[in-house]
């Protein structure tokens, strides 16, 4: 067998640089100009002279990571997690919050901007607390053979391994509290070395702890789980695989929206800060100018977080969501809260809806509220029917951009913008924008 010499690739030596940022894009990252494009720097803030090591350079920008600072911005803030910068959950916390809001407001502006004819402005910022907003969070358990202990927190940025927390200033309070008694009841069970995760849910009538295990419980396991959750008055829930769901103990949880008491499941969707979400509805409310006589076509409505409330003040109101249990949940909710006038169906929005018995109906107002792909497979539908007004909800600006376009074309304007601080100290950016016909 004939064997060729190569010689080993020798690494290329890393670039480093001294540049000076101008800007914030809304992941948390500077943006500096080199040599012609956009070099992305983590850890540095606008106005800020830094020294850089490039780790990837492409041909339309580069990436980078801050090695010395040379100048510090007075937007530069202490983060107030000491998990922060080694766990992944958030990205801004060395940000001031008003640079924080501003950048994503820029952020959202310029996508929406792009190509559109209108000049767009976000004309407010929908805000609630900055630190202790998330009512819901899920964190990752797993037996480190090593250590004989039990991991539990959130994965590292980029990397499947688990961070240890002890606290997390951005959960709610009752849910941080928790989490060191949490973590010895659970490192104490026969059956630690079997959990995949553990979810917090703060309802409205006390906190929920759902537990994803690998393999059955032990009856000593379950007493000692059972009587830990009575102890603090956790609604406990057992979930041996993806698809099914325990009620162990404890009522089902339920929040309160509009006057509405809005029961769900914890598997169930829901917006993760209360205070932000009231403030979105109403403002939708507000936005559709509803009238007794409207008509309103609410679409990938989920269990209803829009819907139910648009029910108290119109003639009739349709809510269309593609997973079934929560147009299960939704039509529960509309029994409970006695809105006979609210109906909701099972559809797949990405595919056609010719011949939905929804489909025809003649609306006045839609709303909707798509997943971070956006809503292009309804739109051509949505311009049929012609409402006079149309609220768009996004998590994704570059999908809402994107949506924007056949809504112009076909004589809408873009009549008021909103970006939603849903998560802040985080990258996720959300919108609401107002479309009304010509």
């Amino acid at each position: 067998m004939v064997q060729f010499y190569s010689a080993a690739r020798r690494a290329k030596p890393r670039k480093e640089l001294t540049v000076t940022i101008d800007e914030l894009d809304p992941f948390g990252q500077g943006v500096a100009r080199y040599q012609g494009k956009a070099l992305f720097v983590s850890g540095a803030l606008p106005g800020e002279k830094v020294q850089v090591i490039v780790q990837e350079d492409k041909r339309h920008y580069s990436r980078g990571k801050a090695t010395r600072l040379l100048t510090q911005s007075p937007d530069r803030v202490v983060a107030r997690c000491p998990h922060y910068g080694e766990c992944g959950g958030c990205q801004q916390q060395h940000v001031s919050e008003a640079l924080q809001q501003q950048s994503k407001k820029n952020a959202l502006e310029r996508m929406l901007n792009h190509n559109s004819s209108q000049p767009l402005n976000v004309e407010q910022v929908i805000r609630g607390d900055s630190w202790h907003y998330r009512r819901r969070a899920r964190l990752s358990l797993r037996w480190d053979n090593k250590q004989q202990r039990l991991e539990m927190g959130f994965r590292k940025s980029g990397s499947s391994e688990i961070v240890n927390i002890r606290q997390c200033p951005v959960m709610v309070q009752p849910l941080e509290r928790l989490l060191p008694e949490l973590r010895q009841c659970l490192s104490g069970l026969q059956g630690a070395r079997d959990l995949g995760h553990a979810e917090l849910v703060q309802a409205d009538n006390g906190v929920v702890l759902v537990l994803r295990h690998l393999k059955p419980f032990s009856v000593a396991d379950k007493e000692k789980l059972e009587r830990f959750s009575q102890s603090h008055q956790l609604m406990l829930f057992l979930a041996p695989d993806n698809n099914t769901l325990q009620h162990i103990c404890g009522e089902m949880p339920y929040y309160q929206s509009h006057n509405l008491k809005l029961s769900f499941s914890p598997q169930d969707f829901i917006q993760v800060n209360d205070k932000v979400n009231q403030q979105m509805v109403t403002t939708a409310i507000d936005w559709l100018a509803l009238q007794p006589g409207d008509r309103v076509l609410d679409l990938f409505c989920g269990m209803g977080n829009f819907t139910l409330p648009v029910g108290q003040y119109v003639e009739n109101v349709v809510g269309v969501e593609g997973v079934a249990t929560l147009v299960q949940q939704a039509a529960y909710n509309a029994q409970d809260n006695d809105l006979h006038n609210v109906t909701f169906y099972r559809h797949d929005l990405e595919q056609d809806v010719t011949g939905q018995p929804w489909a025809s109906q003649g609306f006045t107002k839609v709303l909707l509220d798509p997943a971070r792909a956006g809503a292009a497979g309804i739109m051509a539908h949505i311009i049929a029917l012609a409402p006079q007004r149309i609220v768009y909800v996004s998590c994704n600006p570059a999908t809402l951009a994107r949506d924007s376009e056949p809504l112009m074309a076909a004589g809408y304007i873009a009549e008021r913008v909103t970006m939603l601080d849903m998560f802040p100290h985080t990258s996720h950016l959300e919108s609401m924008v107002l479309f009304s016909r010509t």
